[in-house]
Parts: structure tokens; C-alpha cells; sequence
């Protein structure tokens, strides 16, 4: 099976692509943006692994079978990260005991 032969042009855009992530990525730390600093950082953090994973790693020139293989990752991760979320949001929290002289003071 040939590779596809990929254009210069095509790196370097996803390179510059790259590079403003990262620029934009460091100017909205430098934000308050509140509980949303850290899923616009999520955000874009996917967008860049997306990027390199697509173009650098080929993935977009790749066959069907090797498309479902990732997709059964992320999903297999997916899987993961909600089994963790069912635990943490059905645990039933409980007082903290707060220790021997917490009652003589």
C-alpha cells in the first residue's frame, strides 16, 4: 500500500496552527474566566492533540480499520471517566470524625 504524499504547505499550516493554540492557550491563563479557566484549557489541549494526531500521525490518510481502533479508545476511555464520575457523584459522603479533644474544649 502507497502512502499518501502529504504537502509541505499542509505541516506548516498545522504547525502555525499549533503555535497559536499554545499563545492563546497561555493568554487565557492569564484570565479569569473563573470555573471556565480550566475547561477552555481542556478544550484546546483536545484541539492540539487532535491536530497532531490527525495530520502528524496520519490518521486522516489512514483506512477505515484503523479509524475504528482509535474511536474504540476513546471510547474505551470514555467508559473509564464515567465509571469514575457514577463512583464520585454516588458516594455517600460522611463526616469526618474530628478527633479525641474536639469534646473537652
Amino acid at each position: 500500500m502507497s502512502e499518501p504524499i502529504v504537502p509541505v504547505r499542509t505541516y506548516v499550516i498545522v504547525f502555525a496552527a499549533l503555535i497559536l493554540l499554545a499563545a492563546l492557550t497561555t493568554a487565557i491563563a492569564s484570565l479569569d474566566l473563573g470555573v471556565f479557566n480550566t475547561v477552555t484549557a481542556l478544550g484546546i489541549a483536545a484541539l492540539k492533540m487532535a491536530l497532531v494526531a490527525l495530520f502528524f500521525m496520519h490518521i486522516w490518510y489512514k483506512p477505515g480499520l484503523t479509524r475504528i481502533v482509535i474511536l474504540a479508545g476513546f471510547f474505551w476511555l470514555a467508559l473509564l471517566v464515567t465509571m469514575v464520575l457514577v463512583d464520585i457523584f454516588t458516594r455517600g459522603w460522611t463526616n469526618q470524625p474530628t478527633g479525641w479533644l474536639s469534646g473537652r474544649l
